[in-house]
């Protein structure tokens, strides 16, 4: 009895956590169905367990979210492709479901499922499930049916493929704009299944109405689908059919369709050729560019450096240029930053005598802009300047204005400058950084802002780095150890964390006579953070410095810190002293 007894005790067990009124248990329960399928076998899972689901009513998105996502993955426990049909049904309903993430994860399973099914087996059950789906009579049925037509399609004989694309068509024309929307939004994929002939008379039909549509949320997911389509068609097809579309649609009165096209158009430049795209998409991206609404001027101008690399720099130079100074000087700030954020990319596709004359002044007023991000992306893209116009110029003409912007009122500036001095002073040379910025990064340590000193002690250890031990040792170590006397303990500790970094590049002997005394001397200071920040700097200095100086100076401190009144400074302490122990044991 017990043999019989002990197969069911799983399936019992879920079924009596997915009617419990605990959500979390139902949801654990789902999330365990793969075990539970394992314990039954494949036949008793196809007969009992997937019914099971599908008759199951659960009124929680969460639960039937993890169902429909478990589905996905259950072709082995069931038997293997020769059987995944039968995980059609319960996926089926989860397409009918109010909840959009519901359907979408079913409709996702589906796909997965579909595409590993045979061939026969997706005439016989897959397709006449996406046909129930298309005729569905709520409209969330519908919606979820078009993201199946490019699975079902290809499988299907000549007069079911005549079928679906009626069907699509169907869909496109739906009453309910949600429909019409999915159906949309899934063309492109539906189109590079369909054959050429079909793609060219019917699916450009489809794609025509769409695009006419009342409702501007169905044209914009249209407009999408036009650079796919583009690719999909003949050169000569593609300027025939889709570009009066997109050139149209760069003057909806919708301007969400507007900004669709304003982050798409340069997809489309390649399917075209580049004479049309001189000719209409060009004049079409600089309408954009100087579009009424600032999202629309936004997403073009995002799109300014990846327009311009398809276009020749004589084109660029002439049509896009002056659409981009009218930017620069662009009421809304946040149409600047976006400007701001990919401008420096240009300077390598336009050249150097381009750049020169006609971006660096663009440049340097981005660089003055009166809102701190516009400032921020284009100090964090000067690289991409200097391989094109050389340091020389680079340091004569927009140095001024960073070393300005080394004191900048807004903290993540200065923070992004000197995340950026140890790529200039690589490029600078050491003579020209000890001559214009050398002032600057010691002036960093000093700052108000936390983030700013441990940036500031970070970008020491990489100069260090760059211009070696000897010119850290003449130039860096001795400014940072007078520090140490700073009034605030704040500032202390950001010499202790300098210290801490700048060790290990200048080397033992070097530590060992200038630094390591300053960090003993430390351990007297008053305040116990200083303390217990010099414990674990000097079991940071362990590693480099001889053994002999570890037992004979480090030792001794970290034996009286280990004392200290102070709790803290006395468990880092002992944390030290137990890495002396293992140095000399070693």
């Amino acid at each position: 009895m017990a043999m019989v007894e002990e197969p069911l005790y799983p399936i019992a067990i879920l079924i009596d956590e997915l009617k419990n009124d605990d959500i979390q248990l139902r949801l654990n329960s789902i999330r365990r169905l793969p075990t539970i399928a394992r314990a039954l076998g494949e036949e008793r899972t196809r007969k009992e367990l997937i019914p099971f689901l599908s008759e199951n009513n659960d009124d929680d998105d969460e639960v039937l979210l993890a169902m429909a996502d478990e589905l996905g993955g259950f072709i082995p426990y069931v038997g293997g492709v020769e059987h995944a049909h039968v995980l059609l049904p319960p996926l089926e309903t989860l397409c009918t479901v109010e909840e959009t993430v519901v359907r979408e994860k079913a409709v996702e399973s589906l796909c997965s499922i579909g595409a590993q099914m045979k061939e026969r087996d997706v005439v016989d059950w897959f397709i006449p499930l996406v046909k129930r789906l298309g005729a569905g009579e709520w409209f969330t049925a519908r919606v979820s049916a078009c993201g199946l037509f490019h699975i079902a399609y290809p499988s299907a004989p000549e007069l079911l493929r005549a079928e679906l694309r009626s069907v699509y068509n169907q869909l496109c024309h739906d009453d309910m704009p949600m429909v019409r929307r999915s159906a949309a939004s899934n063309l492109g994929k539906f189109a590079a299944t369909v054959e050429p002939l079909y793609l060219k008379s019917d699916i450009m039909t489809f794609f025509r109405d769409l695009t006419q549509d009342d409702q501007d949320s169905v044209r914009l997911l249209a407009v999408e689908g036009c650079a796919t389509l583009g690719k999909l068609l003949e050169p000569a097809d593609c300027v025939a059919q889709v570009l009066p579309v997109i050139v149209g649609f760069s003057q909806d009165k919708s301007w969400r369709v507007r900004y669709m096209v304003a982050n798409q158009l340069y997809e489309l430049c390649e399917a075209v050729g580049p004479e049309p795209t001189r000719t209409e998409l060009v004049p079409a991206y600089g309408r954009l560019l100087r579009d009424n609404e600032a999202e629309v001027r936004i997403a073009a101008a995002g799109k300014v450096t990846k327009f311009c690399s398809i276009v020749s720099p004589q084109v660029a130079s002439q049509y896009i240029l002056p659409c981009v100074k009218e930017l620069s000087t662009d009421s809304s700030q946040h149409v600047r930053a976006a400007l701001a954020s990919v401008i420096m990319g240009m300077a390598p596709v336009l050249g150097k005598e381009a750049t020169i004359d006609q971006l660096l002044p663009i440049f340097l007023a981005l660089l003055k802009d009166e809102f701190p991000d516009v400032r921020l992306n284009i100090i964090s893209k000067l690289d991409q300047v200097n391989q094109v116009i050389g340091i020389d110029l680079l340091s004569q003409s927009l140095l001024p204005a960073i070393v300005e912007l080394a004191e900048d009122r807004h903290w993540r500036v200065r923070l992004a400058i000197i995340e950026y001095i140890p790529l200039l002073a690589s490029q600078l040379g050491v003579d020209f950084f000890d001559d214009k910025l050398g002032a600057l990064c010691m002036q960093w340590l000093g700052d108000q802002v936390y983030s700013i000193r441990e940036a500031a002690a970070n970008n020491l250890k990489r100069l260090a780095e760059e211009f070696g031990p000897e010119w850290a040792l003449q130039h860096i170590v001795p400014q940072v150890l007078e520090m140490i006397t700073n009034p605030h303990y704040l500032y202390r500790m950001t010499v202790l964390v300098a210290i801490s970094l700048l060790a290990p590049v200048v080397g033992s002997e070097a530590t060992c006579q200038t630094m390591l005394p300053v960090v003993i001397n430390a351990a007297k200071d008053r305040v116990p953070n200083i303390k217990f920040n010099v414990a674990k700097m000097l079991q940071s200095m362990i590693p480099i410095v001889d053994s002999t100086v570890v037992e004979q100076t480090i030792r001794p401190c970290l034996v009286e810190l280990h004392e200290d009144p102070d709790v803290d400074v006395r468990f880092f302490a002992g944390q030290a002293l137990q890495a002396c122990d293992q140095v000399m044991c070693a």
